[in-house]
């Protein structure tokens, strides 16, 4: 072992993977065991300094011609060296592989938690693109309860809701439904106080109708399951289902005025 770490190569190799452990795992888990907060680094940053890094290593390797020589003897026994065939069949194998890993895990979608703040109820834009129309939020008011249609509205979400939102949503609008525990982070309740009884119907009707991929900044980085259900109700259904939502849940929801 001691022979090898002699090798410029080897060295090189030793400070790019003490280096990602340091930035992918030491930053994020050492601080805390000697009493210090933390946070995950960015994967953007982990790259940035890995690029840097390695370019430090390969002006480092070839500052002197000899020590560029001795790092440069390694690759070319094994890519050159008859006895080094098994070696380049396995490196053809495992070189692809490893970089199809890499690529997968930058571009994978992940449920992990935010290392910072984020706003569960975050501010909702003043107007929406619906359906290719142009809807306004700030200050709208559920028109089927102008209209006089709650009961014919409440049938209607409630329809909805059980055959679309239940699953995630339970049956007590809880967030306790069969598929929530494969959800991070989990379905908010919907009843009680906190939830949606502070929102307006418009407010929910927002968030209904674009769902997790319309979650403005101050709302992410967390993933949320919701689809955009826009792309698969009518903007009657969705405000009857948020009607039925606060029926439901035996709440009124707040108004305008209350802001």
């Amino acid at each position: 072992m001691r022979g090898y770490l002699k090798e410029p190569f080897w060295q090189a190799v030793l400070v790019l993977l003490v280096s990602y452990a340091l930035l992918e795992w030491g930053i994020t888990y050492i601080p805390p065991l000697l009493g210090f907060s933390s946070a995950p680094v960015p994967q953007s940053v982990v790259v940035q300094f890995m690029l840097t890094i390695a370019l430090g290593v390969l002006l480092w390797v070839s500052e002197k011609e000899e020590r560029w020589g001795a790092f440069k003897r390694p690759i070319r026994e094994v890519m050159v060296l008859p006895e080094r065939r098994k070696s380049r069949a396995a490196l053809l194998i495992l070189l692809p592989a490893l970089v199809g890993f890499i690529t997968y895990d930058m571009v994978r979608p992940t449920a992990a938690a935010p290392a910072g703040i984020r706003a569960v109820h975050p501010a909702p834009p003043t107007t929406i693109d619906f359906q290719g129309e142009m809807l306004r939020i700030d200050g709208a008011e559920n028109p089927l309860r102008q209209e006089g249609r709650i009961e014919e509205a409440y049938e209607i979400g409630y329809d909805i809701y059980y055959r679309d939102c239940m699953p995630c949503h339970g049956d007590y609008l809880a967030g306790d439904g069969p598929l929530a525990e494969a959800l991070s982070p989990r379905p908010l309740p919907l009843r009680g106080t906190g939830t949606i009884s502070e929102l307006t119907e418009s407010y929910v009707f927002w968030r209904i109708a674009k769902g997790g991929p319309g979650l403005p900044r101050e709302g992410q980085p967390w993933n949320s399951a919701m689809p955009a259900w826009e792309d698969f109700l009518t903007e009657e259904e969705i405000w009857a289902v948020t009607l039925f939502l606060y029926e439901q849940a035996g709440i009124s929801p707040r108004t305008w005025e209350e802001f």
